[in-house]
């Protein structure tokens, strides 16, 4: 069967073909200053101060982390307990246990698909230092109260946004709430630079450590004057003086020339998700044989998520088929309960006993996709296998 309703389709037309061809032609290709233009004007866009791309967001979140592991202003160290959803991807978790933390997993509230913040609340014990949250398929979770939690026990916040770019809450972008937020450019999400990702801060520290973390700890990115490390002022020395356990994810130049386009168009892009919304809420907001993700604040709408109950709870399997040969792809939501994964076994975590939410998710969950462009045959397309089942 031809797919007629994929999970995601390109964003980009002869713009982004011409930037490319551009790069190729300057003969620069690894990160330079069109990487550095598009981190400018995507803070800017972010409402954030700052703004630093890396090659994926899940780099992204490597990145965040560390940079508050080493940042002398946050109290977070190896073996500290970092509160994390339940329902998220892998790279959620990798990083927090790769640096030497723990994780320590609660479960998501029923409606938003979010991390249940009275949950977080209970978890918090004296070894508990960040919390990192989630906003699940273009969906803010509940960012004033955590925090207002993170504040309130000095820990520090920071939010993988990196399904949710575009996405508001009391009028402020998702990502900008903690020490540091992380995005997200690869295909299927809102905005694409190939493979490419950011981590947006207003703390000076945390991005000049970034700057440093992205490209093997040294020096050469930062100025002169920088919190980090002084520098001798020795061009040869400066260049090639390493300060901090880095890594080597920077972005291509591409992907920086990439990423101006792209951000050009995103204020039309999130329109149109959000157009489609409205109309997956208009069909399926009040059914009795599943829920959708309650929208908090203004979701940037990522995909569309189901969780089946009455009569089709149990039957995710038939409607993922009666989907596919309809046409539909469809997928888990993100991971499910990341906890049922054989991975586990491999990291530091604190598990509750029960995660029934996640559970439910897990097994009864499903998302479809959404696109910057009109989709009313597809949901209707949508509503009617569902009807049919």
């Amino acid at each position: 069967m031809d797919v007629v309703y994929p999970l995601a389709t390109t964003t980009w037309d002869e713009a982004e073909y011409a930037a490319l061809q551009k790069v190729i032609e300057s003969g620069r290709f690894t990160m330079g200053p069109l990487v550095r233009e598009f981190e400018e004007r995507f803070a800017a866009a972010m409402g954030a101060r700052r703004a630093v791309m890396v090659n994926s967001g899940s780099s992204a979140n490597l990145i965040a982390v560390a940079a508050a592991l080493v940042n002398p202003d946050v109290d977070l160290n190896p073996g500290d307990e970092v509160i994390v959803p339940a329902v998220s991807w892998a790279t959620t978790y990798y990083p927090v246990h790769q640096l030497g933390l723990r994780l320590r997993f609660v479960d998501v509230d029923r409606d938003t698909l979010n991390i249940d913040t009275a949950l977080v609340a209970e978890a918090i014990t004296e070894r508990t230092k960040a919390i990192l949250a989630v906003n699940l398929l273009g969906n803010p979770a509940d960012l004033p109260a955590l925090r207002a939690l993170a504040e309130a026990h000095g820990l520090v916040l920071i939010e993988d946004n990196c399904e949710s770019l575009g996405a508001t809450l009391d009028g402020r972008h998702t990502g900008t709430f903690g020490l540091a937020g992380t995005y997200s450019a690869f295909f299927s999400h809102h905005i694409s630079t190939m493979e490419g990702g950011l981590v947006t801060t207003d703390d000076e520290y945390t991005y000049q450590a970034a700057v440093s973390l992205r490209a093997h700890g040294w020096t050469r990115e930062l100025p002169a004057d920088n919190l980090i490390h002084p520098k001798s002022g020795d061009a040869f020395d400066d260049l090639f003086r390493f300060v901090l356990p880095g890594y080597n994810v920077r972005p291509l130049e591409m992907s920086g020339a990439l990423g101006i386009e792209q951000l050009a168009k995103l204020p039309a892009l999130i329109a149109g998700r959000r157009e489609n919304g409205r109309e997956f809420v208009r069909l399926f907001g009040d059914r009795d044989d599943l829920t959708i993700q309650r929208e908090n604040g203004e979701s940037s709408w990522f995909g569309f998520a189901m969780v089946l109950e009455g009569r089709l709870g149990g039957r995710r399997a038939e409607l993922a088929r009666a989907l596919a040969a309809a046409g539909i792809e469809a997928r888990p939501v993100v991971a499910g309960n990341f906890t049922r994964n054989p991975v586990m076994r491999h990291l530091d975590a604190i598990v509750p006993d029960t995660l029934p939410v996640s559970d439910d998710i897990h097994e009864n969950g499903l998302f479809v996709g959404n696109h910057h462009y009109p989709i009313p045959r597809q949901l209707e397309l949508l509503a009617t296998v569902v009807d049919g089942l």
